[in-house]
C-alpha cells in the first residue's frame, strides 16, 4: 500500500526524526511505499528551548521525504491537505508527541478527507498525549486531534490508557493498540570500552554510568546528582543538551565536590558520535521524575548495556528488574544503591546476557505491523 508518515524528519534532528526514518524503511521492507511529510517549520525559534532544531548530518538515502508542514500556519495546513490528498494514499500514519502540533496535524488530516477522491485511514503513533511537563489547554488540544484519528499505536500501557479518557466508552478495545519501542539499530555498532573512553577523555579503569539524551527537570539528573555521593568512587557521564537553566546541576556539583567524578558534554550528540558513549558506560542510567516510554532504553539494548530506570511510566515495561537491569523508585538513595549493587557485586556479565536475551522482543516490524493492523 502507500503510506504517508506525517512526521518530523531529516534535517530535523532529534530521537523523533530518527525513529520515524527507520519506520519508514522497515515499511519499504515490507513492500509499502512510503512518503515523510515533515515540517519546513517545526517551531518558531523563540519557543525552541535548544540550541538547533537541525541536522549537521547527511541526508538519508533512499527515503522521499518532503519538508511542507508549518504547526503554525493554518493557509499551510490548507496547502499541506491538499498535498497530502494528492498523494492518494491507503494510509496515513502521524507521530504525535506535543499537543502543540495538534492543531496542525488535527487539521491537515481533517481537510485532506474533504480533499481526497478516496478514502483512507488514519492512525497515530502517539509517544505522549499530554506532556510530562503541562500547561493549560493541554487535553483540549489532544481531544481536537484524537478526534481527526481513527486508531491509535501506543509504545507504552500508560499513554493508551490516557488516550482512553478522550474517546467514548464503548470504543473498540482495538482502537488503541500497544507495541513497545523498538531497539534503536541506526547508530553503528560499539567499539572497544578502552578506546571509547580514549576518544571522550575519560579515565580508562573508572566505573562509569552514562545520562544521555536532553537534560529537562523530568528526567531527572538532579537525583542522579544527588546519588553519587553515596555510590563512592564512580563517575557519571552527561552527554546531552540542557534544555533549561543548567545552575541548579552545577549547584549540586559544586556543593557535593564531584567536579572530578563527573564529565560533562553538554551539547547535542550527532548520530556518528552516539556509540562512543554508549560504548564508554559500564551502565545506563535512567532516573526519571515521569516518563511514558523511553528511547534511550532501546539505545542501550542495541549497545547491549545494562539500565537502571526508576519506576515511572511505561519504563519498567521495557527494563526487566533484575533480568536487563533495575528498576528502582525515584530517590537519589534509591538509585545510589543499586548503583553500588552494580559495581560491588560485578553483575555486568549477568545483565549483559539479560538485555541480549531481552532485546529480540523489540522489533520494528512488530510495531509496523501493527499500525497497519487496524
Amino acid at each position: 500500500m502507500k503510506i504517508v508518515l506525517l512526521t518530523p524528519a531529516y534535517p530535523l534532528r532529534g530521537g523523533i526524526a530518527a525513529s520515524s526514518e527507520r519506520l519508514a524503511r522497515e515499511f519499504q521492507a515490507m513492500g509499502h511505499e512510503v512518503v515523510l511529510y515533515s515540517f519546513s517549520l517545526q517551531y518558531p525559534s523563540f519557543l525552541f528551548p535548544g540550541k538547533s532544531q537541525y541536522s549537521d548530518d547527511p541526508p538519508p538515502a533512499g527515503l522521499r521525504i518532503e519538508a511542507r508542514l508549518n504547526s503554525i500556519h493554518p493557509l499551510n495546513w490548507l496547502w499541506s491537505a491538499r498535498a497530502l490528498a494528492r498523494e492518494r494514499p491507503e494510509r496515513v500514519v502521524v507521530r504525535f508527541w506535543l499537543p502543540f502540533m495538534a492543531p496542525c496535524l488535527g487539521s491537515v488530516v481533517r481537510l485532506a478527507r474533504l480533499f481526497a477522491k478516496h478514502s483512507f485511514r488514519v492512525t497515530a503513533l502517539v509517544d505522549n498525549i499530554v506532556p510530562h511537563e503541562k500547561r493549560p489547554g493541554d487535553r483540549l488540544l489532544a481531544r481536537y486531534f484524537v478526534r481527526s484519528c481513527d486508531d491509535f499505536v501506543v509504545m507504552s500501557h500508560a499513554v493508551g490508557e490516557e488516550i482512553r479518557t478522550f474517546l467514548p466508552r464503548d470504543a473498540d478495545p482495538q482502537q488503541v493498540r500497544f507495541s513497545p519501542h523498538p531497539v534503536y539499530d541506526i547508530y553503528g555498532a560499539s567499539i572497544p570500552k578502552a578506546e571509547a573512553r580514549r576518544q571522550l577523555g575519560l579515565p580508562l579503569e573508572a566505573q562509569i554510568v552514562l545520562f544521555f539524551g536532553l537534560i529537562r527537570p523530568y528526567k531527572g539528573l538532579d537525583l542522579l546528582l544527588e546519588a553519587l555521593p553515596e555510590a563512592p568512587g564512580v563517575h557519571a557521564l552527561i552527554a546531552g543538551e540542557c534544555y533549561g537553566d543548567w545552575q541548579p546541576y552545577q549547584t549540586l556539583i559544586d556543593q557535593h565536590h564531584l567536579q572530578g567524578r563527573v564529565h560533562l558534554h553538554t551539547y547535542f550528540i550527532p548520530n556518528e558520535r552516539v556509540s562512543l558513549y554508549f560504548s564508554a558506560a559500564d551502565m545506563v542510567i535512567q532516573p526519571y521524575r515521569s516518563a511514558t516510554q523511553s528511547g534511550i532504553s532501546q539505545i542501550a539494548y542495541h549497545f547491549e548495556k545494562p539500565m537502571l530506570v526508576t519506576d515511572v511510566g511505561g519504563l519498567p515495561e521495557i527494563v526487566r528488574h533484575g533480568i536487563a537491569g533495575y528498576v528502582v523508585r525515584p530517590e537519589a538513595t534509591a538509585i545510589a544503591e543499586a548503583i553500588r549493587d552494580f559495581f560491588e557485586y560485578d553483575r555486568a556479565h549477568t545483565f549483559i546476557e539479560g538485555v541480549r536475551a531481552e532485546k529480540a522482543r523489540f522489533s520494528w516490524r512488530q510495531l509496523a505491523e501493527t499500525l497497519l493492523h487496524g
